[in-house]
């Protein structure tokens, strides 16, 4: 792998080689297909309803089973529900999920194939407290680590359970806030610090993960995760499990997680993916499978051998956007620090009605842009566009490339002066949903800071399109068209009905555009996730609600059933309320 980047190549695809972790009777990593995973929303405490849950999702095709146990008594009542999952024919690898008691992981790990820990809160308690540590003080809080941390990693190596480190940006600790921010290098050393400790006591059944609810954190943060790692050594090729958390529900959360899982699929990152919705949760699993499809062992590979520029087209570890020049067509400015246009064929653009489209209208017509297509891998095409003025370029359908690599190459072969249409396809029929095409192949380059304007054509419906092309927008952070939710998929620590309660609230403040509100079902990732949202609701106690402005918390234990309304009179009295049309 080239030392400056994530992966051996920006324009072909290449799956990252790792060594191989045993989950139960499950292999991850190395040469097996992509492994997908979904979590129980039960209370672990209800051996049935776990039971009844699990099976639904092995069912599903589910490969790994994720539950929380949120006390060490929580985590003995795993005993059985794993007794009668195997009772009931059911082998598929159990995982606990871990957060702030080593003593629930000692007891869990005696009854799952895997722990999932939090380097952040594993003995760490969130305070948001601001301090400088000295060098001392730093070594001292990493020998508290090493000594709360030595009984479980030998306990797992003694009995031959697997372990995810996985860092969320949410639920970083104030340790690593204070010494490196809430930063992707504060993620990633998270994780690292445990992972030493492990290495040191000869255990390598590991498994990393970096989740973030923005998008953008979340890709750095992983890629600079697998730089880190392979500047550690060769043999510290650990499995890699993706996940944006938080995404939420519907289509924006599948093209959230596109996005973000997708941008890593195409840069060979990832042996196993969960694709988080505020759904039921075996409503994750087909979406998972069809993320991974097409990176999964034995995919045909017909993209030509690309000769690498000189220069990366896209820094990856930081967002910049391209700074193309602007340009004017029919009236509509393209460009960097113009918005991100939404094109569509004439002919859909005159199926729609601007009075009912209103803020989803495109922009631009295809037809009328004077779009020049090139293939990126033509020396001439490409030539010709060296001293033409600015203008808006895409690649040419049917370059046999995948669309991330194609416009990669495309970005890093043309003058930065050009602006850049991005599509969804490249001609022909797409293997994937109109969503996830549009999430991986459009969001995943506006991560990158490539594409001035988009063009979707994997949904035939005009308005669909349209609303699509904005929405994919707004999953990747760079334009916001409506209010952004952040809502995490509830488990069995969730305090309140959070499905219900998301639909309410999407009910009565989808209207406010602009307007960043966290659904979310506990304390865990609560406050972190929310530190850039305007306002959080949050579980705090049993149907009971704690209401949040960014990160802090202003009312508390208002019953479920007042909360909402709570919530509206919070935003107006920060004066973001506007009454709906």
């Amino acid at each position: 792998m080239n030392s400056m980047f994530h992966c051996s190549d920006l324009f072909r695809y290449n799956r990252r080689l790792t060594r191989e972790v045993q989950v139960g009777n499950l292999g991850l990593g190395g040469a097996n297909p992509i492994r997908i995973q979904s979590m129980l929303t039960a209370a672990t405490l209800d051996t049935a309803a776990c039971v009844k849950e699990a099976l639904a999702l092995a069912e599903a095709g589910c490969e790994i089973i994720r539950l929380t146990a949120q006390t060490k008594v929580h985590a003995a009542n795993l005993e059985h529900v794993a007794r009668e999952l195997r009772a009931a024919g059911c082998e598929v690898p159990l995982v606990a999920d871990i957060h702030f008691k080593p003593d629930a992981a000692m007891e869990a790990a005696k009854w799952v194939e895997k722990i999932r820990v939090n380097p952040g809160n594993f003995i760490d308690k969130k305070k948001f407290i601001e301090r400088d540590y000295t060098d001392l003080e730093y070594e001292e809080e990493l020998e508290r680590v090493r000594k709360a941390f030595t009984p479980l990693v030998l306990f797992c190596k003694e009995h031959g359970r697997a372990m995810r480190l996985g860092a969320n940006h949410g639920s970083l600790s104030d340790r690593i806030l204070n010494r490196y921010g809430d930063t992707p290098e504060g993620m990633v050393e998270s994780a690292l610090e445990f992972a030493r400790v492990a290495r040191d006591l000869n255990y390598h059944q590991l498994v990393f993960s970096m989740k973030s609810s923005n998008v953008k954190v979340m890709i750095q943060a992983y890629r600079l995760l697998v730089k880190r790692l392979a500047e550690q050594g060769d043999d510290w090729n650990y499995p890699i499990h993706l996940g944006v958390t938080e995404a939420g529900e519907g289509e924006d959360a599948r093209i959230k997680s596109a996005t973000g899982i997708g941008s890593l699929l195409a840069d060979g990152i990832g042996d196993t993916l969960r694709v988080s919705l505020t759904e039921d949760p075996v409503y994750e699993v087909k979406p998972g499978f069809e993320l991974a499809a097409p990176y999964q062992p034995g995919r045909p590979d017909d993209a030509p051998v690309v000769v690498a520029p000189p220069a990366a087209p896209f820094d990856p570890f930081s967002f910049s956007k391209r700074k193309a020049e602007l340009i004017a067509i029919n009236g509509v400015s393209v460009g960097w620090n113009e918005p991100v246009r939404v094109v569509l064929p004439q002919a859909a653009c005159d199926a729609l009605r601007p009075e009912v489209m209103k803020d989803f209208m495109p922009e631009l017509a295809y037809e009328a842009c004077g779009v020049v297509e090139v293939d990126p891998c033509n020396a001439e095409e490409v030539a010709a566009l060296a001293e033409a003025p600015a203008t808006l370029v895409t690649v040419k359908d049917g370059v046999q490339m995948p669309v991330p690599q194609a416009f990669r190459l495309l970005a890093a072969q043309v003058p930065v002066r050009h602006s850049i249409l991005l599509k969804d396809t490249l001609g022909g029929a797409s293997e994937l949903s109109a969503p996830m095409a549009a999430g991986l192949n459009i969001g995943s380059l506006l991560c990158d800071g490539i594409g001035n304007a988009v063009l979707v054509r994997t949904e035939a419906d005009p308005a669909k399109a349209a609303y699509l092309a904005y929405n994919v927008l707004q999953a990747a952070g760079v334009r916001l068209s409506k209010t952004e939710y952040v809502s995490c998929p509830s488990c069995g620590r969730t305090l309140y009905n959070i499905q219900e309660a998301s639909a309410r609230i999407r009910k009565a403040t989808g209207h406010l555009k602009g307007v960043k509100i966290a659904i979310m079902g506990c304390i865990v990732n609560g406050p972190g996730e929310m530190s850039d949202a305007d306002f959080g609701y949050v579980g705090g106690a049993p149907n009971k609600i704690n209401l949040y402005v960014g990160h802090n918390p202003v009312e508390f234990n208002i019953p479920q059933e007042e909360a909402v309304e709570r919530l509206i009179d919070l935003i107006r009295s920060h004066g973001r309320w506007v009454d709906p049309a």
